[in-house]
């Protein structure tokens, strides 16, 4: 997850929104084509590491497992399209969807995987 999904996710994250300061406010979104092609690039990687976290060796018997993973295919999918188009808007709802479905992987693995390795 640290090297091959979280760096594409922080892009996500890092390339949607405002932030304000008191300087004004700064708008995230990309705006350049190769800033957008950086996006679609990591929404294609979202996409594959979604693939992968399906493979027998990752999801055995872990029917949840393949669900958040499917979940995070249909987002990196949607989060495709939202680059494709330049629609700014979409990529900070799908954003936000992106972070649901890494976190609701994380609240019911995470734990797990730390016992796992204390055992």
């Amino acid at each position: 997850m640290n090297w091959v999904l979280d760096p594409h996710a922080d892009l996500i994250w890092d390339s949607s929104g405002f932030v304000v300061t008191a300087q004004g406010v700064q708008n995230l979104a990309p705006s350049t084509d190769e800033e957008w092609d950086a996006v679609r690039n990591a929404a294609a990687s979202i996409v594959e590491a979604g693939n992968l976290l399906i493979m027998p060796h990752h999801a055995q018997g872990r029917d949840a497992w393949i669900g958040h993973s499917r979940g995070l295919q249909f987002t990196g999918m949607e989060l495709l399209k939202a680059a494709e188009n330049r629609d700014a808007q979409a990529l900070f709802d799908l954003g936000g969807q992106l972070y649901i479905n890494c976190q609701s992987c994380h609240d019911q693995y995470l734990d797990l995987a730390a016992q796992e390795r204390l055992n």
